[in-house]
């Protein structure tokens, strides 16, 4: 990668160690971080700032791309009913095209709301398509099958082989793991306890170990389903993982909302991460992550959107606004304050994947994820002795992203993609879609009784 970019007169909000926010321009060259509050004039290209934020770009750690071509087609259920109805067979629906257009459409509204980075966990198949979408759209992403190798009771939900899960895995990391400069990454994503037998999660485990690999699964989503493992193994899930010698500090779990007190003291001894999902949690009527307790624990905490049927969108700013909403009933009005949530979002991020040393702040020498925020809309005016993070967090939504950088790349500018073709991906997402729906029951009967 070549070339400079000035980006001039911003209000930087820097997510650095002494939480730095002024106004000043910022250099970037060969896709990294130079200078932060530069006196430069002049680079091979000039984005002028003025009226904007400057800030780390976001990054959601638990979300599913595969799903987004079923947004809004399993709505108002539990995350049981959601799973086996809905979800489970349109995912046993996809080939390598719908997943491409899923995971296109997906990334597309990421790079619109300012979201550069995102741990991604895909179906059991296909995720060649996940990875060929993101490297094609300059995205950075860190993404896995989902490991399955048992029939999961209530939900139906069927997995490959052991043998067939692992080779999977092994295969897509050889595969893609490194690709695109850097920016894909493959992780090690057993689905969830009831998911994987005992014999995956020991060869996932060891694979992950050997290769320095992310570990991602679901935890503690669901009260009964959690109730029912404890009934059938004498463990939680948290328990269950130690047991397995998977938790520690390159594990990120997915929601964690029915953690007990033990199940958190395993997290925060081990290291162990947690991606919050508020919107995902209340939508599915989950319950409430304790992510205040958590985070006075000194437990790392991040921000993802999960799925889009289950949201139904990819919105990293809807998130932080909930992810501070929600916990101000229970825990007071000062409970996850707008930094607080601001850090969540970007270098916690980037802790939780092990990447706080290349992203997650404006900081010299980390790789230039930058995003621009127009400060100047109805909703968020006027901004004179509003502090930004609170505007940012409560005032802002994803229409107000200028400016989406990855890498040094512009992929993203003064809200016009540069090198993707939306006509093209809305058109293809549709035709796509339809396909899938006419392979499913659901599916057939919902397009034999739509009025249009």
């Amino acid at each position: 990668m070549s070339g400079s970019i000035l980006i001039k007169n911003g209000l930087l909000v820097t997510m650095d160690e002494n939480k730095r926010i002024f106004r000043g321009n910022l250099f970037i060259e060969d896709g990294v971080l130079r200078e932060v509050g530069t006196q430069r004039t002049y680079a091979d290209q000039v984005i002028q700032a003025d009226g904007r934020i400057v800030m780390p770009g976001f990054i959601q750690t638990h979300i599913h791309l595969c799903q987004v071509l079923f947004r809004g087609l399993a709505d108002d259920v539990d995350v049981v009913d959601w799973l086996k109805q809905r979800i489970w067979p349109f995912e046993s629906a996809h080939d390598e095209q719908s997943i491409h257009a899923s995971a296109d459409l997906g990334i597309a509204e990421l790079i619109a709301g300012g979201t550069t980075t995102a741990l991604s966990m895909e179906t059991t198949r296909h995720t060649d398509g996940v990875f060929s979408s993101a490297m094609e759209n300059g995205f950075r992403l860190i993404a896995g099958n989902a490991m399955m190798d048992t029939t999961e009771p209530g939900t139906e939900m069927q997995g490959l082989s052991t043998e067939e899960s692992m080779a999977e895995s092994k295969r897509l990391y050889r595969q893609w793991h490194g690709q695109g400069g850097g920016t894909i990454q493959y992780a090690v994503m057993p689905r969830g306890a009831r998911n994987c037998s005992p014999r995956l999660v020991e060869m996932a485990r060891r694979f992950a170990e050997e290769n320095g690999l992310l570990f991602h699964t679901h935890v503690s989503e669901n009260g009964p389903l959690s109730a029912r493992l404890v009934r059938e193994t004498g463990m939680s899930d948290m328990e269950l993982l130690e047991s397995q010698q998977v938790a520690n500090e390159r594990l990120v779990i997915a929601h964690g909302i029915w953690l007990s007190d033990h199940d958190r003291e395993i997290v925060r001894r081990r290291g162990v991460k947690i991606a919050h999902c508020p919107s995902a949690n209340m939508k599915l009527a989950s319950g409430f992550c304790k992510a205040p307790e958590m985070a006075a624990e000194g437990i790392c905490i991040s921000l993802g959107a999960d799925g889009a049927p289950c949201n139904n969108n990819l919105d990293m700013l809807n998130e932080m606004r909930l992810a501070s909403l929600i916990h101000k009933p229970r825990c007071g009005p000062k409970s996850m304050n707008a930094y607080q949530i601001l850090e969540m979002a970007t270098i916690n991020g980037a802790r939780c994947l092990g990447m706080d040393d290349k992203i997650g702040s404006l900081t010299p020498g980390k790789l230039a994820d930058v995003i621009l925020l127009d400060r100047n809309g109805l909703h968020s005016s006027p901004d004179q002795g509003v502090p930004v993070d609170s505007q940012i967090v409560y005032s802002l939504r994803s229409s107000d992203v200028d400016t989406t950088i990855i890498g040094g790349k512009v992929l993203y500018l003064h809200k016009q993609f540069t090198n993707i073709d939306m006509n093209k991906v809305l058109a293809t997402a549709q035709k796509q879609a339809r396909r899938a729906l006419e392979s499913v029951q659901f599916g057939k009967s919902l397009l034999a009784n739509l009025p249009y």
